[in-house]
């Protein structure tokens, strides 16, 4: 591959894809100079570069281009969906294992929900996933102090203006009654801040509990509260049109051109196989916790 002909895309573009930020706050961060090329200082986001680039971000380079992954989460209530707090609150980020690699979430879930949360390593992914256009589904189970009536659902239905902010459609159902409180199943495919607790409000019932258990085709399921488990591939690929990863090649170390590794072919006579014990020392480490 020729340098004429490598893909190329724009710097935002690759900077969202590393996990670090947004589109929209990558372009931020190059205005305020905090991002570097080959030792120039961006001061415009109408860049692009390739895998041969070298990008420095805060001074620190930008980690190798991994393949998108995604994880389901069972969010507890409690925690913070974001990487810091400025109440020094615990976040999402504070409890997942060491060797996460860096992920931001598809969306968020406020302080006091629980259930499915999805993390990425992938900017662009997350923000495909949160569009509106995509279409997908979000469903909650909704636990609320006394009893909605056919008439409350279907205002849901039509979609309610709340103090000048107007809400979509949401459908649901009222599931059970005990007591003093009801359990509903409500779904929505734009979620805004604190919707379904604003217009449950707005109609006189207030939430005690919230759990969101899918989003479009990924289900909460068995998941435990605070467990963590990864999405596969081809889920990716056939659920969400992630394109097959493949690992750029790596330059050589004048630059001219890259280089491929090579798998041995083994021989008829064994040559260039690995024993059981050699397999085991080419296992990956686990990674090093890497800052949030």
């Amino acid at each position: 591959m020729t340098e004429n002909t490598e893909k190329k895309e724009r710097i935002a573009k690759r900077l969202a894809r590393a996990g670090l930020c947004s589109r929209r706050e990558a372009e931020r961060w190059i205005e305020a100079g905090r991002v570097v090329v080959n030792g120039k200082t961006l001061d415009s986001p109408a860049f692009t570069v390739s895998d041969r680039d070298r990008i420095v971000v805060d001074g620190k380079a930008l980690p190798k281009k991994e393949r998108p992954r995604l994880w389901r989460y069972y969010k507890p209530v409690g925690l913070v969906t974001s990487h810091r707090d400025e109440k020094g609150r615990d976040t999402v980020f504070d409890k997942l294992p060491d060797d996460m690699p860096r992920v931001i979430s598809v969306g968020r879930l406020d302080l006091n929900s629980e259930g499915l949360l999805l993390l990425t390593n992938d900017g662009e992914l997350a923000r495909k996933l949160e569009l509106p256009a995509t279409g997908w589904k979000r469903k909650y189970r909704v636990r609320v102090h006394g009893h909605p009536r056919d008439k409350d659902m279907e205002k849901l239905a039509s979609g309610l203006t709340i103090e000048g902010v107007k809400y979509g459609a949401i459908d649901g159902t009222v599931d059970s009654t005990k007591g003093a409180n009801s359990w509903l199943t409500l779904s929505l495919r734009e979620g805004k801040n604190r919707e379904i607790r604003k217009v449950m409000e707005h109609l006189g019932y207030s939430v005690s509990r919230l759990i969101r258990v899918s989003y479009g085709p990924l289900l909460l399921g068995d998941l435990k509260i605070g467990a963590l488990e990864e999405v596969k591939s081809k889920i990716l690929r056939d659920q969400m049109g992630v394109e097959k990863f493949e690992e750029p090649p790596e330059p050589d170390p004048k630059g001219k051109k890259f280089i491929r590794s090579r798998k041995k072919t083994p021989t008829k006579s064994g040559a260039g196989r690995q024993s059981a014990g050699s397999r085991k020392t080419l296992q990956a480490k686990p990674a090093t916790k890497r800052s949030r």
